[in-house]
């Protein structure tokens, strides 16, 4: 028996953001200008925005002892649900690329990644909408984590 996926997402460009998709984008690049990426110089800043209106922010961490750094998009997540346990992610911005901006990519988070936000995703039983974007503001938005990781383990098998 054949199945299929069907996958949903929305192309955006950076002059047709609403306010708040204005805010997460630039959240996130002026925390990806901070990243620490000394070895692979790929700077990735994350702007997550909370259920209680503030956004928290983060950016990847590189390490001699790779792959002991960690993710923007983890280093966000992992610190707004430290500090903010019982609020929602409602959405999630991601940009990334060369630190020297020497070429405009849109960088869609990795799988460890994807599987951590997809956690908080069924933990707090609401999409997280995210954004994956270029420095230079063409983004691709899903409505799901799942979207990204569709045959996923959540944890129910255990």
């Amino acid at each position: 028996m054949k199945k299929s996926i069907h996958l949903e997402y929305e192309v955006i460009q950076k002059e047709n953001f609403s306010a708040e998709e204005q805010k997460l984008y630039l959240a996130a690049s002026e925390i990806r200008k901070k990243a620490y990426a000394k070895y692979s110089h790929f700077a990735v800043g994350c702007a997550l925005l909370m259920e209680d209106g503030n956004i928290v922010v983060g950016n990847n961490q590189e390490n001699a002892a790779f792959p002991s750094g960690t993710c923007a998009e983890r280093s966000a997540i992992f610190w707004a649900k430290s500090n903010f346990p019982n609020l929602k992610v409602l959405s999630i911005f991601i940009i990334g690329g060369p630190e020297d901006d020497s070429k405009s990519v849109i960088t869609s988070p990795c799988g460890a990644c994807r599987q951590s936000l997809l956690q908080y995703e069924i933990e707090q039983n609401q999409n997280i909408s995210l954004y994956f974007s270029s420095y230079d503001g063409n983004a691709i938005k899903v409505n799901s984590i799942q979207h990204l990781l569709p045959f996923s383990f959540d944890g129910s098998e255990l």
